[in-house]
């Protein structure tokens, strides 16, 4: 018997940004499915209405598409489909396989009071189960008739053999009193409704699974291949969060990464091929498998992160990274001239920073001169070193305009004045850039021009 062809999904809750760890969930969903020549289908479960917001539905939509996790099919929103899920529900109701529940808000408080009291665990002791008739004033709920006996059990693809008995499951609540579906009843509904054939996603939903098979089941529907993933540590091994820096994948856009390093990266995170460590997606596809990622939590390193992104950074189109650099710092309030050609500020410094915020800042100078802090003047631009600099701005005025006549003038002036390069080079970087580093002082020369290098000498 042949097999479906592959349809995974990734199904974030608008209730806040793409995290890291959803991310990596939509990457190894997408992935999957793109090696198995299969579909990858976004739907959004905005069955939360107090907390489901644009801004955040917003926000996982520009993070899928900055990391260009394109999808097949979709957005689908579940609070367009509450006609399904009723349509659904009438089914299982009808099957014997749910009941209304006129339990308030209050009996069901008590009920857990009692429970905890007696040391027992909270959950829902069917009171309604067998009940008949109607409650004036009471809106009810829909349960599940969740089996008594037996075991749900199912092959994990990433945690192996789990199986968890029946009676360790109470009978949830399928649709609320205003008719919106539970997360496990509407996870079920579009699973089987979107022919869904392997469902991966994190290792906090193993207790939701045996609940969503049991219900699969009582539909007749077929039961998709789970693979729940584990859990990303910070650095400090505690379970990933605000406090360890950047957690909404936009973030890294704003920082300045570049979203193949972010990709790369998170596609090491839990799944290895052998020992290769930089990858395009276009590789991770051919390889990527559910075989080779680890059951044990992924500890996120953002030094590891920062390498990646440098690599990345170092073969980028130049002209790419112009634009990136040319969105930040006009963003800052800085703006880029024609002179000097920014592709050619980029290419001097890309082998010297970690992210394009970097890069950002260390183009900045070659278009507004920065602030010059006292105790760089008074350590560098001493008397004698103003002298050294006069006599090679008037140099300037006349030598050729290319790396290695300023090389020959520097070396001119050194020897005139009885100076070692770095007592005339850093005095030189502080009065045109404020900068004590750059890369090789010739070279930042030229690209500057020489108008703009007689200006910011003449300005001493």
């Amino acid at each position: 018997m042949s097999q479906p062809p592959v349809r995974t999904r990734f199904a974030p809750s608008p209730t806040g940004f793409l995290h890291i760890g959803g991310a990596r969930t939509a990457l190894f969903s997408w992935a999957f499915a793109r090696r198995h020549g299969g579909k990858f289908i976004l739907r959004v479960e905005d069955t939360d209405v107090e907390r489901s917001t644009q801004v955040s539905i917003d926000a996982i939509l520009d993070g899928m598409g900055w990391l260009g996790l394109s999808w097949d099919e979709g957005p689908f929103f579940q609070m367009q489909r509450l006609a399904r899920y009723s349509e659904v529900a009438q089914q299982l109701l009808a099957e014997g396989h749910a009941y209304w529940c006129y339990c308030t808000r209050e009996e069901l408080e008590a009920m857990r009071e009692g429970q905890r009291a007696r040391g027992e665990k909270p959950r829902y002791d069917e009171r309604c189960r067998h009940r008949t008739g109607h409650h004036e004033g009471v809106k009810p709920v829909l349960r599940f008739r969740n089996p008594h006996d037996g075991a749900v059990a199912w092959d994990d693809l990433v945690k192996g053999r789990i199986e968890i008995a029946n009676r360790e499951l109470d009978d949830l609540v399928l649709l609320r009193a205003d008719g919106v579906p539970t997360y496990n009843f509407g996870v079920v509904v579009d699973d089987f409704d979107m022919g869904i054939t392997h469902v991966i996603r994190g290792d906090d939903h193993v207790n939701n699974t045996p609940r969503q098979i049991n219900i699969l089941r009582a539909l007749g529907q077929p039961v998709p291949q789970y693979a729940h993933l584990s859990m990303i540590l910070g650095p400090d091994g505690q379970k990933l969060s605000k406090r360890h820096g950047a957690v909404s994948v936009m973030q890294y856009d704003a920082d300045g990464f570049l979203p193949e390093a972010v990709l790369n990266y998170l596609a090491r995170l839990g799944w290895s091929h052998g020992d290769d460590e930089i990858f395009s997606m276009e590789q991770f596809c051919q390889w990527f498998d559910l075989d080779h990622i680890t059951a044990s939590a992924a500890q996120f390193n953002t030094e590891k992160l920062l390498w990646l992104n440098q690599h990345y950074l170092r073969g980028a189109d130049l002209g790419r990274l112009a634009g990136e650099a040319r969105k930040r710092m006009e963003a800052s309030g800085v703006t880029v001239g024609v002179q000097p050609a920014l592709e050619r500020v980029v290419a001097l410094y890309r082998d010297r920073v970690a992210t394009l915020n970097e890069l950002a800042d260390a183009a900045h100078p070659f278009y507004a001169m920065p602030h010059l802090p006292e105790e760089l003047t008074d350590r560098h631009l001493t008397p004698a070193a103003r002298v050294a600099l006069a006599d090679l701005a008037h140099r300037f005025e006349t030598v050729e305009w290319q790396a290695q006549s300023l090389s020959a003038a520097l070396k001119e002036v050194m020897a005139a004045h009885k100076l070692k390069m770095p007592q005339l080079a850093i005095p030189l970087r502080v009065a045109v850039l404020a900068q004590t580093q750059t890369p090789s002082i010739d070279a930042v020369l030229e690209v500057m021009g020489r108008d703009l290098v007689l200006a910011r000498l003449s300005a001493l």
